[in-house]
């Protein structure tokens, strides 16, 4: 099995990990927004280009002092476009049972960590982002699995998504280049990208609040198979651009 966590551009060669269940397998994959296929539990489709996001929240403060949050896990249809709230009627609102019924108890202790809303509680920000996005995820669908039980992708899908933020230390990767927060100075948005994208291995899209203030960044991957085990290739986010200047605030939580 691949590493979990890489570091360095070691990260663009891919990122691969066997989740478990029952997907179906999928031999010789392709990768999604390139082509097509009409195997839809091996090629994600519409939504090929998933943007992993996470969040730098200090107002109120979310998570750890040395690290960066969840926000999601969302699939672009390749061209900067979304599907959202796909399929209503698994549009689950027992996340943790879930989780915990599958023995996934470190996942959810983790996503009580890292994984946290600035407005409202902790799961119901949860069954905003599966209901919202993770319906739209072709290779998620339940029949794409064999012996199917109820809310069996959804434990996939947060259990992939915690692995996959979990390659991406956003916080240390702009402590290397020497970008720390910062009450007193500013940085340049084009070191903080250059720095992101040199760890990565592919552009970064950094978004700010109140002007001037990083608080978001959304990370690209194209899937080569099915989100449950398949490659994750770092990519440009296709569609999304940055908001902020080019001089902006990197503040402390």
């Amino acid at each position: 099995m691949t590493p979990l966590y890489k570091t360095g551009a070691a990260l663009a060669a891919t990122v691969s990990l066997a989740l478990a269940g029952t997907p179906e397998t999928c031999a010789n994959p392709k990768t999604s927004c390139s082509g097509s296929s009409t195997n839809t539990c091996c090629f994600n489709t519409p939504g090929g280009l998933f943007q992993q996001v996470q969040f730098w929240d200090t107002d109120p403060v979310t998570g750890p002092d040395t690290s960066w949050t969840i926000h999601g896990l969302w699939p672009n249809n390749c061209d900067g476009s979304y599907s959202e709230s796909c399929d209503s009627s698994r549009a689950y609102t027992d996340i943790k049972s879930l989780l915990k019924a599958a023995g996934k108890t470190s996942v959810l202790d983790y996503m009580d960590s890292y994984w946290l809303s600035d407005d409202e509680g902790n799961e119901a920000f949860w069954d905003h982002e599966w209901a919202t996005h993770g319906t739209c995820i072709s290779t998620l669908d339940p029949s794409c699995y064999s012996d199917y039980t109820t809310g069996e992708e959804a434990v996939d899908f947060f259990t992939r998504v915690v692995a996959l933020f979990k390659t991406l230390p956003t916080y240390t990767w702009l402590k290397d280049a020497g970008i720390t927060p910062s009450d007193s100075k500013t940085y340049s948005l084009s070191a903080m990208n250059s720095a992101l994208e040199s760890a990565f291995g592919a552009p970064v899209v950094l978004l700010c609040q109140d002007t001037d203030v990083v608080y978001e960044i959304y990370y690209g991957f194209h899937v080569k198979g099915n989100v449950q085990n398949g490659t994750f290739v770092p990519t440009t986010s296709t569609g999304s651009s940055s908001n902020c200047p080019d001089e902006v605030q990197y503040p402390p939580k």
